[in-house]
């Protein structure tokens, strides 16, 4: 089973995962997974609270992965070994907690889930440079390029999409104040290309479904569908 949920935030929104809010949980087993779309929070300083937060995850019955968001600490992210997963990379932060790395497409559980974190930060004027605010939220021209690679080896065509931002299209419908950037835009091009199922992301802090197929996450935690 994959289920996929929104921010977590830790500490501040990881409850959603225990097992009062997620009661599913208690029959999964480790080769079963919960993505985070985003801002995951449980690689941001190494502090105690952070590691009482990631072996908390560590003792469920499920894998943790997440794609990045905006509010992650993207120097302290990249210090994790990076390794072979689900036929692409990501990067090991415990044993059952993995980083879904930008542009790659992994096999699991007999599903394709192309990946593709970041996203622009609204509070940057109120955040401070390798502190708590980091310009790698927003993607490099190489990340984008190893994206459209391989998708181009897929044949532009996944089961699913996981991103922490929505498309700008679609990312309209759901916060009209939110502006346009490379990244949205970005996204925007492979909702056009891409043949997908369904297309999951959070950042928004809301559930809800726009046009059958486009999954905003917050609250929810959902099995893949």
């Amino acid at each position: 089973m994959i289920y996929v949920t929104g921010d977590t935030h830790i500490p501040t929104d990881v409850s959603k995962l225990n097992t009062r809010r997620f009661p599913a949980q208690k029959q999964l087993a480790e080769t079963d997974y919960v993505i985070i779309c985003g801002d995951f929070g449980g690689v941001w300083n190494n502090d105690r609270e952070e590691y009482y937060w990631r072996k908390w995850l560590d003792k469920k019955n499920f894998t943790t992965l997440f794609v990045d968001g905006n509010h992650e600490n993207f120097d302290l992210l990249r210090t994790f070994e990076t390794v072979p997963f689900g036929g692409g990379t990501a990067h090991k932060i415990s044993d059952r907690i993995y980083h879904l790395m930008r542009g790659q497409i992994y096999e699991i559980d007999g599903k394709r889930l192309f990946t593709f974190g970041g996203a622009a930060s609204h509070d940057k004027a109120c955040r401070t440079a390798g502190i708590n605010w980091w310009a790698e939220e927003l993607p490099s021209p190489d990340e984008m390029a190893h994206a459209v690679a391989a998708l181009t080896s897929a044949v532009w065509q996944v089961d699913y999409i996981i991103t922490h931002c929505a498309p700008s299209s679609v990312q309209q419908k759901i916060a009209a104040d939110y502006g346009e950037d490379v990244l949205t835009r970005f996204l925007e091009d492979i909702k056009n290309k891409v043949s997908f199922r369904k297309w999951y992301f959070g950042h928004y802090h809301i559930d809800r479904v726009l046009e059958d197929r486009f999954c905003c996450l917050f609250e929810q935690v959902k099995p893949l569908d």
